[in-house]
């Protein structure tokens, strides 16, 4: 008889690989197996380069002419990063079947050949929006954290601190959109690093834990803004950003001290999420199921205290929700649902949905529709 491992018994991959294997059936099942395990490895390993999978096909006299594509058609303000650097596209100006030209804003001329468009359109740190900063670290339970300090207005008081926090393989640039309309509504900004991003110490295992271990990191930033005069914070956030931020909410003694949540396309269900971009690599629905229980196992999380709709966090300070109704990677209907569902969450939630961009992209389709909401939400609940 084979022994059957105890509830705190942690399977190793084999066993955990043969009892998916053979549920899924056969050699088909360890096929998709193999398959779901390489797809949790992605979600674990974020990669930090988006690789160059756009083309400069001609750039001069304030245009750009890119290949077409979706996301070269999108509408908006984005940046382009190639050989040349990170210049500023605008609006579509022509788009055909081939070719899309738009304008070009701002930044050197690109060069022909491959390259991005990158949400973000201000490098490197917040100076590239006018504000004035200063590098700091964050004492985390792994080592110094950099992050960057942009003080409020001198005429604010600098009582109310935001705590930026990016979305997974991101950095500390995808705050530079949001932090102008901060720092108009009097906040002190803290923009921080947090395990594993590249710039704060790497978590013990080398492998993104979802928000699950990363919280802590946002802990510490809430403590350092407290201990510096804060007495209330905002918590903002991207994409994962918001995981993390919703354990934070769940977990922290700090997050009593949040006065409010700015979420941009927030990731509010692992499951429904991973079921998403499973689509998107044109696999089955099942196989996303099966890299979410391999992903449970592999870094010890319980996926479903990330569902932020039938388990919200313990403190639910008054939140504003951003999406982009042309999001493929975290869908918009978490933020519509969760809007829905907020009343009877007891839940004060305000949702702004903005068209026809992707992922974390509505600042981009409306800069000065984006501020304006940001501003106007923190100046009614502050």
């Amino acid at each position: 008889m084979r022994a059957v491992p105890t509830p705190s018994a942690r399977p190793g991959t084999g066993y955990v690989a043969g009892v998916l294997a053979g549920a899924l059936g056969g050699a088909g099942g360890a096929a998709a197996a193999a398959v779901s395990w390489r797809y949790s490895t992605v979600l674990l390993h974020p990669a930090q380069n988006p690789g160059l999978p756009e083309r400069v096909l001609e750039a001069g006299s304030g245009i750009v002419e890119l290949a077409r594509s979706r996301l070269a058609a999108q509408p908006g303000v984005w940046g382009l990063r190639g050989a040349a650097g990170l210049s500023v596209v605008g609006p579509v100006l022509e788009c055909g079947r081939r070719r899309v030209v738009r304008e070009l804003r701002g930044g050197p001329v690109p060069a022909t050949g491959p390259a991005v468009l990158d949400a973000g359109p201000f490098d490197p740190d917040p100076g590239a929006r006018g504000l004035v900063f200063d590098d700091v670290a964050v004492p985390t339970e792994l080592g110094p954290a950099p992050a960057w300090l942009v003080p409020a207005p001198a005429d604010a008081g600098g009582h109310t601190w935001a705590l930026c926090v990016h979305g997974r393989g991101g950095t500390r640039r995808e705050s530079l959109r949001a932090l102008p309309a901060l720092h108009a509504a009097g906040l002190t900004s803290l923009v921080i690093s947090y395990r594993g991003d590249g710039a704060a110490p790497d978590p013990p295992d080398g492998r993104s834990h979802l928000g699950d271990t990363e919280w802590r990191d946002v802990a510490a930033a809430a403590a350092y803004a407290l201990d510096r005069g804060a007495t209330r914070l905002v918590l903002v956030g991207w994409s994962m950003g918001a995981a993390v931020g919703g354990a934070f909410l769940d977990r922290s003694g700090y997050a009593g001290a949040v006065a409010a949540v700015v979420w941009d396309a927030p990731l509010l269900d692992w499951r429904r999420t991973l079921r998403q971009q499973a689509r998107n690599r044109v696999l089955p629905p099942s196989l996303a199921g099966v890299a979410a229980r391999f992903t449970e196992r592999r870094i010890g999380i319980d996926l479903d205290r990330f569902d932020l709709l039938r388990n919200p966090p313990a403190v639910r300070p008054p939140t504003l929700l951003l999406h982009s109704d042309g999001d493929t990677a975290v869908p918009v209907s978490l933020s519509r649902d969760l809007a829905a569902a907020a009343p009877g969450l007891d839940w004060p939630v305000t949702y702004q949905e903005f068209a026809g961009t992707e992922h974390t992209g509505s600042w981009n389709a409306d800069p000065d529709g984006y501020a304006a909401t940001v501003t106007g939400f923190l100046g009614a609940v502050l």
